[in-house]
């Protein structure tokens, strides 16, 4: 399979209060940015090629296929931090083990 520049594969999860519960997948306004929704999971049900008008609920999570980028700003920057730990060099006083 050939994916352009760019598109790709990502999972995007919809957790409690998010701007997405209670919209329809079309009401996200997801394909404007690029983005097409695979499969919605619900829990222990998977529903594949889910309808435009089927409304988004809590701890969904949506399986898209899109521009990298727009997936990226959908992930929020709690998560995208603890994915890249800040490193800090180590004491000078440390002694390296022989």
């Amino acid at each position: 399979m050939t994916v352009s520049k760019g598109y790709g594969v990502s999972e995007i999860y919809i957790p409690e209060g998010s701007k997405f519960v209670g919209s329809t997948i079309q009401g996200t306004n997801l394909r404007e940015q690029d983005i097409n929704v695979l499969t919605l999971y619900r829990g222990a049900k998977v529903i594949p090629n889910p309808k435009a008008e089927r409304v988004l609920e809590p701890n969904d999570k949506l399986l898209c296929f899109g521009k990298l980028e727009s997936m990226r700003g959908m992930v929020p920057a709690k998560t995208r931090r603890r994915r890249n730990p800040e490193i800090t060099d180590l004491p000078s006083d440390v002694k390296p083990s022989v």
